[in-house]
C-alpha cells in the first residue's frame, strides 16, 4: 500500500473481510485521471489485493488470482463501489 492510500472501510461476507482503498500517486493513481480504488481480502490468511478498478463506467475491473471469475466478484465490486460512494456509511 502506498503511503498517500485512503482507506474507505470494510465490508464482510461469510469468513472474508474485503477493505477498500482509493489509490494514491505513490501507487499509480493519476491525480487528473479517474478515482482508482484497490479491494484487499483477508479471510483468515493475511489481507491480499484481490482486485483494482476505477471509477468510470466502461471500466472493466481487474481481479486477481482465484477471484477472477469468483461468483462473489459482482457482490464485492456492488459493495464497493457503494463504499466508495459514501465512505462514512455503516
Amino acid at each position: 500500500m502506498g503511503s498517500g492510500d485512503a482507506w474507505l472501510g470494510d465490508f464482510s461476507r461469510g469468513p472474508a473481510v474485503f477493505s477498500l482503498y482509493r489509490l494514491g500517486i505513490e501507487s499509480g493513481g493519476h491525480p487528473l485521471g479517474p478515482p482508482e480504488y484497490r479491494i484487499e481480502c483477508d479471510d483468515g490468511a493475511g489481507p491480499r489485493e484481490i482486485c483494482r478498478y476505477f471509477d468510470e463506467p466502461e471500466s472493466v475491473p481487474e481481479w486477481f488470482g482465484a477471484w477472477k471469475n469468483d461468483e462473489w466478484c459482482p457482490w464485492i465490486l456492488q459493495q464497493a463501489r457503494a463504499l466508495a460512494a459514501d465512505p462514512g456509511r455503516t
